[in-house]
């Protein structure tokens, strides 16, 4: 529990204005308040790593500019379904960075090296069609169903993503031990 805390942690800081929102949101505050927060949340963020002298991470400025250009438009235009899309843009950088061949690799164990390199792969494309039915699934909710946005926002997104991962390692485990196990019966 530790290590996912401790991998939890940055994603929370970089995604911490959009987090607000969603939070200010499922609270029922008032929409243009609710951004208005976000978007100074957002920049006072960045201003203050800044001035304690930490470096800014490549996601949180995207969060940032994102914060700021759907946020704009939410104000602008009086709809925080504005923002409430900002996850789906998030989602399909994602997916595209996914689905380059064999990104997964580098997170097998050691005992699963060499032994479950294609379920891997395989793996990896899923989880990029994941990502996409999350981005298309955020747009349609906060398209159509925006007063249910903060629920689905809150359960889908991390449902799943715990739902995949525990498939994928229950697979490559057993997949891992089997090979193991013909491997030193041929030995």
């Amino acid at each position: 529990m530790r290590n996912l805390m401790h991998a939890a942690r940055p994603l929370a800081n970089d995604l911490f204005s959009s987090l607000l929102f969603a939070v200010l949101m499922a609270l029922h505050v008032d929409p243009q308040t609710a951004t208005l927060v976000a978007i100074g949340t957002g920049l006072a963020h960045v201003i203050l790593w800044r001035l304690l002298g930490r470096p800014i991470a490549p996601m949180q400025w995207g969060s940032l500019a994102l914060v700021l250009t759907f946020g704009t438009a939410s104000l602008f235009l009086h709809d925080p379904r504005f923002l409430m899309a900002k996850p789906s843009v998030i989602y399909l950088i994602v997916t595209a960075m996914m689905l380059k061949r064999g990104w997964m690799l580098r997170y097998l164990p050691p005992a699963a090296q060499g032994r479950a390199e294609g379920m891997t792969v395989a793996f990896g494309y899923v989880w990029a069609g994941l990502m996409f039915t999350t981005a298309a699934a955020n747009l349609a909710v906060a398209i159509l169903a925006p007063a249910s946005w903060p629920v689905f926002l809150a359960v889908f997104p991390t449902v799943s993503k715990l739902a995949l991962f525990g498939l994928q390692f229950a697979t490559i485990r057993r997949l891992t031990i089997r090979r193991i196990r013909a491997e030193m019966a041929a030995a």
